[in-house]
């Protein structure tokens, strides 16, 4: 595994899934270090919707997962998806790709200094090419802060499913996309934390993907074991008090009204 701000080894990865509303597991999938987040998660999430019949209004994914398939596939689901932000990486041009404004009505960009990029082609991966005018460019007093491509061409590129990312990005922004991407912590972070600490996740106990995911299953197991049992005893425990509650209300409601039927028994009780 080889990635920024994670030690560099042979690992596996634990793709997890809970619910919103109890924390429980629904999903535990391991895969190698190697494997992006992205990649299994489609599959693993029409897996649970087939087989326990789950019907989400919207689920909250790390950065890690913000990539136009992604969106685009759970849009067609018509799940609402609550995404991370990760900044973008910059070059060395200190003009921006956000600082081009698209044209949907005719599909072009248009850049700084008013210039029009057309559309060109579209790659392999899904990314529509947008190109300027080389002879335009030339010219262009921003060309030493816009582009270092020795044909002196500005090139930008956007996915065909672009603009279920920017659709995912609003929902983000929104007050209720704020709710449930702040509930993250509370819940499948605080599963990972659990399960580091208490089920042995630090580290991967067998070889090869089978046995590790067989021990991924054994935690996840124990972890729910645990939270069913917490919230059996608490929801009979809120039972047995509000029943004692409701008890003790219906007597005083008797006392009172049977003190306002008959005054003169319960003055004479309250004088011996």
């Amino acid at each position: 595994m080889h990635r920024e701000g994670k030690p560099k080894g042979f690992f596996y990865l634990d793709h997890r899934t809970v619910d919103g509303k109890h924390n429980l597991i629904t999903d535990t999938y391991v895969t190698a270090g190697n494997i992006h987040d992205s990649q299994p998660y489609m599959a693993r999430l029409k897996r649970q919707l087939e087989r326990f019949g789950f019907n989400p209004v919207g689920v909250g994914l790390d950065a890690g997962y913000f990539t136009a398939p992604i969106c685009h596939l759970l849009l067609a689901e018509q799940i609402y998806p609550v995404l991370g932000y990760r900044r973008p990486t910059h070059g060395a041009n200190p003009i921006r790709k956000k600082q081009f404004i698209y044209n949907g009505q005719n599909d072009t960009y248009t850049c700084p200094n008013g210039q029009t990029l057309i559309y060109k082609t579209t790659s392999r991966e899904g990314y529509r090419h947008y190109h300027s005018d080389a002879t335009t460019c030339k010219i262009c007093p921003l060309l030493s802060q816009c582009t270092q491509s020795k044909n002196t061409q500005k090139v930008i590129t956007r996915h065909i499913w672009e603009a279920d990312k920017e659709k995912a990005n609003e929902i983000r922004l929104s007050q209720w996309g704020k709710k449930v991407y702040a509930r993250r912590k509370e819940t499948i972070e605080r599963s990972f934390a659990d399960a580091k600490q208490h089920h042995g996740h630090r580290y991967a106990r067998f070889r090869g993907r089978a046995q590790v995911q067989m021990q991924c299953l054994l935690a996840a197991t124990a972890q729910n074991i645990k939270k069913i049992a917490i919230k059996l005893f608490l929801l009979r425990f809120f039972r047995l008090f509000f029943n004692l509650f409701n008890k003790i209300q219906i007597k005083n409601l008797i006392y009172g009204l049977n003190k306002k039927i008959n005054p003169e028994l319960y003055r004479g009780l309250s004088s011996i």
